[in-house]
C-alpha cells in the first residue's frame, strides 16, 4: 500500500526537535512515556495546536516534555507517515544547537543525552536509521516518506535536498 504522495493529505501535523550539544557531540533524545511510540526513543515533539507555527510547536513540546527551551531552531526536514490503519502524519523536523534550562524527567518523557555517533536505532522508530544520523552529523535537509503497519515499516523513501 503505497499512497499517492502527490495527492496525500495528513490528518495530523506534528513536530520533532533535536537539541544538539556541539561541544559534547551529543543530542538530547527522550524515552517516550505515552502516546504514539510510547517506550521508544525519539526526539521531543508532538501535535501542533491550532494557530501555532511548526517552530512554536517544537519549542513548546520540548519545554513540556523536558523543561528545556530550544533556541534558534532550524527546520531540517519533513517526515510524511502513512499508517495502514489510516493515520496520516506530517512532521516538521527541527535542530537547535542552543537551549536554556536543564532537562528533567516528566510524565511524558525521560531525557537521554546521547553521543551523536552512538544513536540507539534499535530502540527507535525504524525510519530514523534512514535520515537521523545524516541530519544530525551533516546537517542535511530532507523529505522522508514512510508507510507503516503499526510498528513495521513497509516502504521508505528519503530525498536529500542538498
Amino acid at each position: 500500500m503505497i499512497p499517492d504522495w502527490q495527492h496525500w493529505q495528513p490528518t495530523i501535523r506534528a513536530t520533532l526537535m533535536f537539541v544538539v550539544d556541539e561541544a559534547r557531540e551529543q543530542v538530547l533524545l527522550i524515552r517516550k512515556m505515552r502516546g504514539l511510540g510510547a517506550g521508544k526513543i525519539n526526539g521531543p515533539g508532538g501535535k501542533m495546536d491550532p494557530g501555532e507555527t511548526p517552530l512554536e510547536c517544537a519549542v513548546r513540546e520540548t519545554q513540556e516534555e523536558l523543561g528545556v527551551t530550544a533556541l534558534n531552531g532550524v527546520k531540517h526536514g519533513e517526515l510524511w507517515f502513512q499508517f495502514v490503519d489510516g493515520l496520516a502524519l506530517y512532521v516538521d523536523v527541527f535542530l537547535a544547537t542552543q537551549w536554556e534550562g536543564e532537562p528533567y524527567e516528566t510524565p511524558e518523557a525521560i531525557p537521554l543525552w546521547t553521543p551523536l555517533n552512538a544513536l540507539p536505532f534499535e530502540e527507535m522508530w525504524t525510519d530514523d536509521r534512514y535520515w537521523l544520523g545524516e541530519m544530525l552529523l551533516e546537517r542535511r535537509h530532507f523529505v522522508g516518506k514512510f508507510v507503516f503497519d503499526d510498528d513495521t515499516m513497509l516502504t521508505n523513501e528519503v530525498v536529500w535536498l542538498g
